[in-house]
């Protein structure tokens, strides 16, 4: 698809403002260099950042035998942002300041059976509705909620086409939402939210090609290729959880035998330990996060048969990961999402050795695996930028018309 002169204009304002996120306060210089756009544009891009209140003049530095260099820092104060991470068995909401630092969180647990849309849309708006109490801020600065929710979501449209943990197909999710939450709303799925939140705060920061391999109940592949996020043609990139690792092994709930996902995800990974000791006090059949924590727990005690539990799920995870390494040829690749999180160091180090045992030299050798280092929740995070680019790319639309406006209103010359 090609992308239009607003299209790259508001990428463009978009990588300025992550650039002076990460680095407040910087120079318009400073901007230009990092950002590889001339100075006149970034000077432009700056000035509409400036009028849109997102960022603020904080002073000026001495340059090198020429004229101070005005500063620019972001506005943290200038707006409100929230994110929505919608998991199999929580929500989970964050409201962020403009410099995405988080003001306020809640969470909405889910029962197994709660996964009708109407449900998920009301623990949404409860959680949306509690942070911007929580916060005490006006209804008016929130810019935008993000949402993430798990399968493949048509982000144009707002539908949630296929979400197999729940078996929803084509769920008007953002109309549903639309009836409780009355800001803009931006809807996406956790592989992308995860990648994005890499890429303006992690580990995949200033890397040019990087896959974010998300770990929790679902399973996926954030991919960012030659520096941006990689969608796909229908958004759908990044199933990795449901390509084949056993044939005619365990059954998905997609509907096929064998995917990563039924190996790693958080039930596979119960399966794993019901396996190898099925009356284990480790294991809590109704509970994915206690028995995970457990897990942890006994890892770190030294528990055989949890480090076992643990080796066994690396293995799968190292062969699926090889594959992404051998196809891609990555320069980080990080392990994120809550699953992740709680097993960490442990899990890291055994899926390294795994990883070196399959992937080929070459392209192992030029790729890093890390855990992801946000020390928040990376969907919600992710989620966040989703609403942050979507209020750029509302005031985009609104400059332009008015420059219309104004253009068709000038007396003739």
């Amino acid at each position: 698809m090609k992308r239009t002169s607003r299209d790259i204009r508001t990428a463009n304002r978009y990588e300025v403002l992550r650039q002076i996120i990460a680095e407040s306060p910087t120079s318009r210089q400073e901007l230009a260099a990092a950002t590889g756009l001339s100075l006149a544009t970034v000077a432009t891009l700056v000035g509409e950042l400036l009028e849109l209140r997102m960022i603020t003049e904080v002073g000026f530095e001495d340059s090198a035998g020429g004229r101070p260099r005005g500063l620019v820092a972001v506005n943290a104060s200038g707006g409100a942002l929230i994110g929505v991470d919608i998991a199999e068995t929580y929500v989970h909401a964050e409201l962020f300041d403009l410099a995405l630092n988080v003001l306020a969180r809640a969470d909405e647990d889910m029962r197994p059976g709660e996964s009708r849309p109407e449900q998920v849309v009301g623990h949404v708006a409860a959680a949306v509705c509690s942070v911007v109490t929580q916060a005490g801020i006006e209804e008016a600065r929130v810019l935008g909620v993000g949402v993430s929710v798990p399968g493949q979501v048509d982000r144009d449209t707002g539908v949630a086409e296929y979400a197999p943990n729940w078996d929803w197909h084509d769920v008007p999710l953002l109309d549903l939402l639309t009836e409780h939450i009355a800001y803009p709303l931006h809807l996406d799925n956790p592989l992308r939210a995860c990648t994005v939140a890499e890429l303006w705060f992690g580990a995949a920061r200033g890397r040019g090609d990087a896959v974010v391999v998300n770990l929790g109940t679902g399973v996926g592949a954030g991919l960012a290729l030659g520096g941006g996020l990689h969608r796909g043609v229908s958004n759908s990139a990044g199933e990795w959880g449901h390509t084949t690792l056993v044939l005619d092994g365990r059954l998905c709930h997609c509907g096929n035998h064998g995917c990563v996902e039924t190996y790693v995800g958080a039930p596979g990974i119960m399966q794993n330990l019901r396996e190898l000791s099925p009356h284990s006090p480790l294991l809590h059949p109704e509970d994915q996060t206690a028995t995970v924590d457990a897990l942890a727990r006994a890892v770190a005690a030294g528990d055989p048969v949890a480090v076992k539990v643990v080796q066994d799920t690396a293995r799968y995870l190292g062969a699926g990961i090889s594959d992404l390494i051998n196809l891609l040829n990555p320069e980080v690749v990080v392990l994120s999402s809550w699953v992740a999180a709680r097993l960490g160091e442990p899990l890291l180090g055994e899926v390294r050795q795994a990883v070196a045992r399959h992937a080929l030299h070459r392209p192992l050798a030029a790729t890093e695996i890390v855990l992801s280092p946000i020390p928040t929740d990376p969907v919600s995070l992710g989620a966040a930028t989703f609403a942050l680019e979507g209020a750029l790319q509302s005031a985009g639309q609104r400059s332009a018309q008015r420059s219309n406006a104004r253009s068709r209103t000038a007396p003739p010359s």
